[in-house]
C-alpha cells in the first residue's frame, strides 16, 4: 500500500493511496495463460482406431429371437414363461434356443432380474451359464414390451 505526503500548515498528514496496481496481477495472468496454452496439448492423448464401417444385417437371414432368463425374488427361474431349476438351466436354455444343436452358446441371452432377488442367487445363474460355455449373456433392469 502506498501512503502520499502533503504539506499543510506546520504539520504533515499522511494521506494513503487505495488504488491497486494491477499490473503484477495481469503479468502473472498472461504469464498463467501462455503456460496453460503450452501444456493443454500435450495433456490430451489419442489412440487411433480403425474401426469396421457399420453393415446392416443381412435381410435374408432371419434374425432369432433371444432367451430370457428371469429371477423371482423366491428363487424361481423362468426360461420364457416356462419354469425351471438351475440343475436343469443349461439344458432348458439349449432347447429354448431351438434344440440341441452345437451353435446354441453363440446366441443371445439375457437375464433379469426382481430388485429383491439376492446377489448370490443372481450369480449362480451367471456361473452356471457361463461354466458351460454361454458368453453372449445381456443384462437387463427393465422389462421389454
Amino acid at each position: 500500500m502506498a501512503a502520499k505526503l502533503s504539506g499543510s500548515q506546520g504539520g504533515k498528514t499522511i494521506q494513503q493511496n487505495a488504488d491497486i496496481n494491477v499490473t503484477p496481477f495481469v503479468d502473472i495472468m498472461l504469464v498463467l495463460l501462455i503456460i496453460f496454452m503450452v501444456a493443454a496439448p500435450l495433456a490430451t492423448v489419442s489412440i487411433r482406431l480403425d474401426l469396421p464401417p457399420a453393415t446392416p444385417p443381412d435381410p435374408s437371414v432371419e434374425q432369432k429371437e433371444p432367451v430370457y432368463i428371469s429371477i423371482q425374488e423366491s428363487g424361481s427361474i423362468f426360461i420364457a414363461d416356462q419354469q425351471t431349476v438351475l440343475e436343469t438351466l443349461v439344458p432348458d436354455v439349449c432347447a429354448a434356443l431351438g434344440g440341441g444343436n452345437p451353435g446354441c452358446k453363440e446366441e443371445r441371452i439375457f437375464v433379469r432380474a426382481e430388485p429383491e432377488v439376492k446377489y448370490n442367487q443372481f450369480m449362480e445363474v451367471m456361473n452356471a451359464l457361463q461354466e458351460q460355455g454361454f458368453y453372449k449373456v445381456g443384462l437387463l433392469n427393465e422389462d421389454i414390451e
